[in-house]
């Protein structure tokens, strides 16, 4: 009973973190396109296509019909944001009058946190 009320609550609370995630990616692109890399095209598109993809996974994970594959959705898209990370510590983890941390941070990020929001999301892969 008690794993199930955890799953349960960590199935919203993902789904509130990539909903206001990608309703953010429209309120404010320019915190996100300076970590696109500069060798993809059309920061823009891309930018929006992120948000678009956290919004729907976010809903998809609150459906139990569609639950599995908004998970995998989600995980997909977090290893598609692995070359921004990657970017970001490339480019010292400070962007010109944006964010700036210390490169640790970055690497912590990549290394630590990426990884277990992709584990995050994978559990629900198994769930409906």
């Amino acid at each position: 009973m008690k794993k199930q009320l955890l799953r349960e609550i960590g199935k919203y609370l993902m789904a509130a973190f990539y909903f206001l995630g990608g309703i953010n990616h429209f309120l404010q692109p320019e915190f996100y396109l300076p970590l696109i890399p500069e060798y993809l095209p059309d920061k823009n598109l891309l930018n929006a296509l992120a948000g678009i993809a956290e919004v729907v996974g976010a809903i998809g994970l609150l459906i139990p019909q569609t639950r599995k594959i908004a998970a995998w959705g989600i995980v997909a898209m977090l290893v598609a944001f692995i070359p921004s990370h990657v970017y970001f510590i490339q480019i010292g983890s400070c962007l010109e009058e944006g964010l700036c941390v210390s490169e640790w941070i970055g690497w912590i990020r990549l290394v630590l946190i990426h990884p277990l929001l992709i584990w995050w999301a994978y559990i629900y892969t198994k769930q409906n």
